[in-house]
């Protein structure tokens, strides 16, 4: 079953209005008709009263050539219908045609419908075969017979069916004039609503995630005397709500910003020293004992991982702050075929294929940052696939730019780890050790080096199949 498209709420009040005006229009016009038809019928019965029967009664004189004895059709409307009934059957019928009598050939079921019209005086309606729709009465007569005169209720009907018909014109007339000058007082009452859905539409549209975000101005004119003014006032107080919580935000993302850049430069130094101090030990020439020797490698291992782990925040601190990278033409071709050497050289269990055009590929932007974040991808690849496992290395022209795909045959990333895993300090296992000297930083510098280029980085997975893409515009 197809469902009908939404439609507006200008075209509901619209609809609306238009459906309420034809429902009071098809009252009145039934109200006007019912009491047209009602006046006109008591005017038929009071024309019956009148002729009290005087021609039917002039139906139990036999038809002669001598005009005293023809029945009497003085006063006598035209298409007047008599009969008279003796004994519950219809002796005589005719109607007056011209000012004179016309005996009608009644069927049998015209009799039994005058043999069944109570003997009361009032007026009711039958329908005869012959003559049509006749308003009917029927009284007593001086015989004992029963005598029954009728008019013609087609002048009733041809009146009400003009009045019908004229109602039907004015009244579309009406509907059409109404619904449009409707559906014009709709649009302009409802253009402050308007003004709320593009602003609304606005905001939705601005980069709220993060970084600094320029809100817009509040709507003018809202009056809150109306529904539409309050919406536009809950609507300013609830853009100044979200400008000042996006200050607050973006206040904190600075000084947390600054924080990480100040702490990992002034971690630099003493880092350096005591990988230093370590390995000029470790140099001694005399015996150093074996635990001690174990301690100095540790010390040593661990200062180095924390240089890395210094330098790969103060990369995103400088990223998050927006610093210029270099804008160079870039020869991705090469660069691609640099780390993937170094990968295989660090990963000589793996299975490493690279699949590039014949011509080189250029992109304008950092190379040095470039061949970090591929470098972080496949050693991802690397670290997180066991051994035999086969990387292709993918190097594509598109028509919006470049992508570097690097797709792997391993077991995959959880699904639930899958929307963060560019995010910092994501691992998939939170409990395995350090050893590896995984930062928790190598996916999210990507992303950071990436999106800086103006590029986009995603990732598609399950068992058996890994793709990490990067986009990056010509």
């Amino acid at each position: 079953m197809r469902r009908l498209p939404p439609r507006t709420l200008r075209g509901q009040l619209t609809a609306g209005l238009v459906t309420l005006l034809a429902l009071a229009c098809l009252a009145v016009g039934m109200t006007t008709a019912l009491a047209l038809r009602g006046f006109l019928m008591g005017r038929l019965d009071e024309q019956l009263s009148a002729s009290a029967g005087r021609f039917a009664a002039s139906l139990e004189h036999e038809a002669s050539p001598d005009a005293d004895n023809r029945p009497d059709t003085r006063g006598q409307a035209e298409s007047t219908f008599g009969a008279r009934l003796l004994n519950g059957t219809v002796t005589q019928a005719a109607v007056v045609d011209d000012a004179t009598d016309r005996p009608l050939h009644l069927t049998p079921a015209d009799r039994r419908a005058l043999a069944g019209i109570p003997v009361d005086g009032s007026g009711h309606s039958i329908r005869l075969s012959t003559l049509g729709g006749y308003r009917i009465t029927a009284v007593d007569g001086d015989d004992q017979d029963i005598l029954i005169t009728g008019l013609p209720l087609h002048p009733v009907e041809e009146t009400v069916h003009r009045l019908e018909a004229v109602e039907a014109v004015l009244f579309g007339a009406a509907l059409v004039v109404t619904g449009t000058a409707g559906a014009l007082w709709v649009r302009i009452s409802l253009r402050p609503l308007q003004r709320v859905t593009a602003r609304a539409a606005e905001v939705a549209g601005l980069p709220l995630a993060s970084g600094e975000v320029a809100m817009p101005e509040p709507l003018p004119d809202t009056d809150p005397r109306t529904e539409v003014g309050q919406v536009g006032t809950a609507l300013n107080h609830m853009l100044g709500r979200v400008e000042d919580a996006l200050l607050r935000r973006q206040a904190s993302e600075e000084r947390l910003r600054h924080f990480a850049a100040d702490a990992s430069h002034e971690l630099r130094t003493p880092v350096a020293n005591i990988r230093g101090h370590a390995e000029l030990a470790l140099r001694h020439h005399g015996p150093v004992p074996g635990e001690i020797r174990h301690a100095l490698e540790r010390i040593g291992s661990e200062s180095q991982r924390m240089s890395c782990l210094v330098d790969d925040l103060l990369l995103l601190a400088r990223l998050d702050a927006g610093r210029p990278l270099e804008h160079e033409t870039v020869d991705l071709t090469l660069l691609i075929l640099n780390a993937t050497d170094d990968a295989r050289a660090a990963g000589p269990d793996h299975r490493w294929l690279l699949e590039l055009p014949e011509e080189p590929i250029t992109v304008t932007g950092d190379a040095h940052r470039l061949q970090q974040a591929i470098g972080n991808v496949l050693a991802n690849a690397r670290t997180h696939t066991p051994p035999g496992t086969e990387v292709t290395v993918t190097l594509a022209a598109e028509p919006t730019g470049v992508s570097v795909s690097v797709s792997d045959d391993g077991p995959g990333i959880p699904e639930e780890l899958q929307p963060e895993v560019f995010g910092r300090f994501v691992r998939a296992d939170h409990a395995r050790s350090r050893s590896t000297g995984s930062t928790g930083l190598g996916l999210a510098i990507v992303h950071a080096v990436i999106t800086a280029h103006g590029g986009t980085a995603t990732v598609t997975s399950s068992p058996g199949h890994t793709t990490f893409r990067l986009a990056l515009p010509d």
